[in-house]
């Protein structure tokens, strides 16, 4: 059994841990409304502009389509963009991500696919880096926050073009949590090259009044789409930043309850043990009284 001066000890510890916990907490619901209002007004603008390229898209004959629109016309080289935090200690955020890239990678090379990897973020590239290996083209730290710069995005793109240009790839996905709300974060695996066209386009909602694009559809669709790409990714990364904001205030809520139990057991059990060993005195006191 612990000592007095162990349990004091012990319990000291983890009311300092349960402060910092508990500051964390507040850091991160402070940091997650910004972060949450960037996520949700990025949306409106991905959403419209994926509707204009699918409409462009559905016209667009695929002989002549842009690869960034329709492919390469082959599914043998795969890139994987992966999306983690740069930082710990939020739940299991960076657990779902590096499992969910581990069987992705691992499906993909079962079907007898060429596989590379881009890493944004620190944790799930130092996860898997060992195992991966050359796999990995390229790791990005220090991009996501509460002040996402999309240029620094775009350059995440460009890598991805350029790649796409050199005949390096053949289509190309991004993993990432999304956000549902503070409680809630979504692993997400959303295709950004080939273009996800809907199969039926009859089954789509008709406009109200049809489009006419000038210069032409096809010099919008090839300024539109590197433009894009850049959105996709810059909405994964806003989204994936409010998730790990929310899962690291849900962490820490969880930690500082927790603390606040152990103490709760830990000052129980030291006034027991200060209770046992007061009785014991009392017991020694009074048996050699009566001795004498």
């Amino acid at each position: 059994m612990a000592n007095l001066k162990d349990l004091k000890n012990r319990i000291r510890s983890v009311k300092s841990t349960q402060k910092i916990t508990s500051a964390m907490k507040m850091v991160a619901a402070a940091k997650l409304r910004r972060a949450q209002d960037n996520a949700e007004a990025a949306r409106p603008y991905a959403a419209r502009m994926g509707a204009m390229i699918q409409n462009l898209g559905q016209k667009a004959a695929p002989e002549t389509a842009p690869a960034l629109l329709v492919g390469t016309g082959d599914d043998k080289r795969v890139l994987l963009v992966v999306v983690s935090a740069d930082r710990g200690l939020c739940g299991g955020f960076n657990g779902g991500i590096i499992r969910t890239a581990r069987r992705e990678v691992e499906a993909l090379e079962s079907a007898g696919k060429s596989v590379e990897v881009m890493m944004v973020g620190r944790k799930a590239s130092d996860a898997l880096k060992r195992e991966l290996g050359e796999k990995i083209i390229d790791s990005r730290e220090g991009v996501q926050g509460t002040a996402v710069a999309f240029a620094e995005i775009d350059s995440i793109a460009e890598v991805i073009r350029a790649r796409l240009k050199e005949g390096a790839l053949d289509r190309c996905v991004i993993l990432y949590n999304r956000f549902i709300s503070a409680i809630t974060q979504e692993v997400t695996l959303s295709t950004l090259i080939p273009v996800e066209l809907p199969e039926n386009a009859e089954t789509e909602t008709p406009s109200v009044a049809p489009y006419e694009y000038e210069p032409s559809e096809h010099a919008v669709l090839e300024d539109l789409l590197p433009r894009n790409l850049s959105t996709q990714i810059y909405t994964a990364i806003l989204e994936s930043s409010a998730s790990e904001l929310a899962a690291r205030m849900t962490a820490m809520d969880n930690a500082t309850r927790n603390a606040g139990d152990l103490i709760d057991r830990l000052t129980m059990q030291y006034n027991r043990t200060r209770q046992a060993a007061i009785t014991t005195e009392l017991i020694e006191i009074i048996s050699g009284a009566e001795a004498l």
